[in-house]
């Protein structure tokens, strides 16, 4: 009995330490030193137990993900205060009261928008990339405190200052083999009412200047906001590098493995045997992402035609391109695997092939594990009682860490109406109708996941790529044969597998013509598998500048119109 008495005593101990907090009360203050007048935006609140960095670069929708509560703020004037409240939605916990109690560091950030005022007559609260790619932890810009420590009990009541502004980001420098374009667009600036810019990074072959008469093929590399050209290093690797383990790959010295895969990288691109190109790397990031999906879009704009007919022609004026279809060519992997497909489809002439590796949803009736057409909820599996959610992200053995729900409620918490610049409210950013208010239409739900329909036959007619093809094939068909090449790990981390076999269901099915490319699977390999069955991912991820390489050449060689320029850039 003294036993059981003891063992009821210690489990009341241990829930009482792990009660939450009730009646707290946060309290924030814009200091005057970081704001000229009254200011918008998205207010942050975040708790970390974990003092290894900063709250802010601890947030995610993970299992160790720290604790993130948001609310919008309008006019918010220097000096004044912002109360959070139990009706300010957080993740994971959804209320400040259900927060454990204990010690914590706790930060604020305002994510600051602006209005812009559409050409749809609409005018919208965003937040403008400041050079950093659509990251509100490190906008420049945004306004922050630096962490305290709080501990949280009954009755906590806690007050901020944010008072640090992140800085600018310094713009990387020419050098002789990789150029940075800025360009503004026309097309956006008069969709956004405001100037609005295009970039990119452009490797230039070995000897550009000493062959003024050569001009060039392009490949084009889609994906998320490259700060710089990636992968590329004209000297060996660094030989005090500290050797740094890679918890995604599980491989140590990954650093040291990235540098010697940039070095070879140079040092093949100035092989005598290596066909010469101009490479770009396309900086395009949105109000909504660090990426515009390289589309025309209702709420984002006409990204795809600016892209396509306003800073591709930019570049290859300036750079000696050929420029003209036959010698264009796009690659990527993830969002890019989904671009350089999606491009592909949309101006089937102004390209000559895609390589996608690993794309988002290329046939929404398995977005994910959802079928947006079919299914009524995205968080939840039909069930008669118990609630079975959707899983989100798993390994190559199938262990799942994140639900759909996960993500998207902490999108949720980070902005409303599609601001969060996440994935799913990026796809919603791009899919969607423009709404009455002047954001996208949600897909589904935020809150609940249950699913619009008439949202989804709207993706379905302008976005679903199997759809798209298979509706307009007779058209499409003799403009696309041998240009599709798809690549993806059977295991892929998001699901996206499935939308794969869907779409290869449907080209191998193909006549008049046959659709003449590949669709291929990494066995038991996870996201961003991109084609190589030799190498691992952490090695294959890192040479897409050159994998695809000799697929392009016999392309050229099977397809370039007569009288086409091969010869002017294949000099050694």
């Amino acid at each position: 009995m003294l036993f059981r008495a003891f063992s009821f005593v210690l489990v009341l101990l241990l829930i009482s330490c792990q009660q939450p907090g009730t009646d707290i009360s946060f309290k924030v203050t814009l200091d005057k030193a970081v704001a000229e007048g009254p200011i918008d935006g998205r207010l942050l609140l975040m708790f970390s137990n974990d003092d290894s960095a900063e709250p802010r670069f601890q947030i995610n929708p993970g299992p160790n993900g720290q604790i993130i509560f948001g609310k919008n703020v309008e006019d918010w004037k220097p000096g004044t205060s912002v109360d959070f409240t139990a009706e300010d939605l957080g993740f994971p916990f959804e209320q400040l009261q259900d927060i454990p109690k204990g010690t914590y560091q706790a930060q604020a950030l305002l994510h600051v928008y602006e209005t812009f005022d559409l050409s749809t007559g609409h005018s919208v609260k965003l937040p403008m990339d400041n050079g950093e790619g659509q990251q509100w932890n490190r906008s420049p810009g945004n306004i922050y405190n630096l962490p305290v420590e709080v501990n949280i009990g009954e009755g906590t009541e806690v007050s901020l200052k944010i008072d640090q502004v992140i800085p600018p980001i310094e713009e990387p420098e020419d050098t002789q083999w990789v150029k940075h374009i800025k360009m503004r667009s026309e097309m956006l600036s008069e969709f956004y009412g405001r100037d609005m810019y295009l970039g990119a990074h452009v490797l230039l072959p070995k000897g550009f200047d000493e062959h003024p008469e050569a001009n060039y093929p392009l490949m084009i590399f889609h994906g998320h906001f490259p700060s710089d050209f990636g992968n590329w290093r004209t000297t060996p690797p660094d030989e005090n590098l500290e050797p740094e383990y890679s918890a995604r790959f599980g491989v140590e010295g990954y650093n040291i493995i990235q540098q010697e895969e940039a070095y070879d990288f140079y040092r093949r691109w100035n092989a005598e045997d290596f066909p010469r190109f101009l490479i770009i790397k396309i900086q395009h990031p949105t109000p909504y992402y660090d990426d515009s999906y390289a589309v025309n879009s209702a709420s984002q704009g006409p990204y795809g035609d600016a892209i396509t007919y306003e800073l591709i022609p930019h570049i290859e004026e300036q750079f000696r391109g050929i420029g003209q279809g036959w010698a264009r060519f796009l690659y990527g992997g993830s969002t890019g695997g989904w671009e350089a497909l999606a491009v592909q489809v949309k101006y089937p002439t102004e390209y000559n092939g895609c390589f996608a590796a690993c794309p988002d949803p290329i046939d929404f009736r398995a977005y994910c594990l959802t079928n947006i057409y079919e299914d009524e909820n995205a968080y939840y599996y039909p069930t008669t009682y118990k609630k079975l959610e959707v899983p989100g992200h798993r390994d190559y053995l199938g262990n799942v860490n994140t639900s759909v729900k996960d993500y998207n409620h902490l999108e949720l918490v980070l902005g409303d109406r599609s601001r969060s610049g996440q994935q799913w409210d990026i796809w919603e950013a791009t899919y969607s109708p423009q709404g009455e208010d002047g954001y996208p239409v949600r897909l589904w739900d935020k809150y609940t996941g249950e699913i619009d329909h008439e949202v989804a036959d709207y993706w379905k007619e302008n976005y679903d790529l199997r759809h798209i093809l298979e509706r307009d094939w007779e058209k499409l068909g003799p403009e696309l044969q041998g240009k599709i090449h798809i690549y993806c790990g059977d295991m892929d981390n998001y699901y996206l597998n499935n939308a794969v076999y869907l779409m290869e269901d449907f080209l191998e099915s193909t006549t008049n013509p046959y659709y003449d490319g590949e669709v291929t699977y990494g066995d038991r390999a996870e996201h961003c598998w991109n084609g190589d069955p030799d190498q691992p991912n952490h090695i294959s991820r890192l040479r897409y500048n050159s994998m695809y390489v000799s697929k392009i050449m016999a392309r050229i060689a099977e397809s370039a119109p007569a009288g086409a320029d091969l010869s002017s850039w294949l000099y050694k």
